[in-house]
């Protein structure tokens, strides 16, 4: 299946507290990727994306964060700024090297201890962390995460961190990482089986768009309790408009796997990062994307361990 450190550049570390079932992921670029941004969710807590348009001055980033602790675990990125400081990496402005460094948050308040989210040492840590070998499951930004949310808390299901990559004959390497956080269920696209989603008295894993038709009303849950977030990264040579494309067509793989995908309830938001020579066309990179976002978010849940009530796909 590989990982998104199989592109050429890319180190990922995760730092965590397990007892209080948050924690965030850095993807650290290298030298500087290309970046760009497609936020689909309405409900997204984020950092940096202006920035990511096409239109906008700056080109490269050096790291991206995906963190739990909702709006609160934005401050990683901070710790992660801190720690490219230190290494010298950044954009060069004259006076000093900024490090630019976006990030989106999932919200994992609702288990484990609201009161512990990931704050500038937990993604100072992360940095520290960052190796080629990328565990999944119940680590980083994945470590609070959930899914199935359509009957609450009580009867939703553990989910986690999944990565993915793919490469082809001529040396072009597309990979993702996600942190699978779903208000829905997620579904394996293979099979077409539920992998994880709300649970009925009786254990059987349920259909989220089923039960939103039932109910015929809006769905009773605070806007943003639930978020998939992610990064896409290659090894081909794109403009931030392409890599801006890229991040779009991901999250066809997204909507694959998870119902309902991008609702008022959710902010899903995915990162494009590029940084190589390959020559590919933009269109079967984000097709490449599409595929390797899918089986990250598979990984994602199967990986999961349950926790304190919320069995993961499996222990059912």
């Amino acid at each position: 299946m590989g990982s998104i450190a199989d592109v050429p550049g890319i180190r990922v570390g995760h730092a965590e507290n397990k007892e209080a079932l948050t924690g965030c992921t850095v993807v650290l670029a290298g030298e500087g990727m290309v970046c760009g941004v497609d936020v689909r969710g309405s409900a997204p807590g984020t950092r940096e994306t202006d920035l990511l348009a096409p239109v906008n001055a700056v080109e490269e980033v050096h790291a991206v964060v995906l963190s739990g602790g909702s709006a609160f675990g934005l401050q990683a990125a901070t710790g992660a700024m801190d720690y490219l400081e230190e290494q010298g990496k950044g954009l060069e402005t004259g006076y000093a090297h900024v490090p630019i460094v976006p990030s989106a948050i999932l919200y994992d308040l609702s288990v484990g201890d609201a009161s512990v989210r990931p704050d500038r040492e937990m993604g100072y840590r992360a940095c520290q962390a960052a190796d080629v070998h990328v565990p999944v499951g119940n680590v980083g930004a994945g470590c609070g995460a959930t899914v199935g949310k359509a009957l609450g808390m009580d009867r939703a299901m553990k989910a986690g961190l999944g990565t993915a990559s793919v490469r082809l004959p001529d040396g072009l390497i597309v990979g993702a990482i996600v942190a699978v956080n779903a208000y829905g269920h997620v579904v394996d696209p293979a099979t077409g089986k539920i992998l994880a989603g709300p649970r009925g008295e009786d254990g059987t894993i349920l259909d989220s768009v089923q039960l939103m038709r039932r109910s015929g009303k809006e769905q009773n849950a605070f806007p943003g309790m639930n978020t998939t977030i992610g990064v896409v990264a290659t090894n081909a040579k794109l403009s931030k408009t392409r890599a801006t494309k890229v991040a779009q067509m991901a999250h066809d793989g997204l909507a694959r796997t998870t119902f309902p995908a991008h609702t008022m309830l959710d902010g899903d938001t995915l990162f494009a990062l590029a940084g190589g020579e390959i020559q590919a066309s933009v269109d079967l990179v984000g097709a490449l994307a599409a595929n390797v976002v899918a089986e990250a978010i598979v990984q994602g849940v199967t990986s999961a361990t349950g926790v304190k009530g919320l069995p993961a796909a499996g222990d059912l």
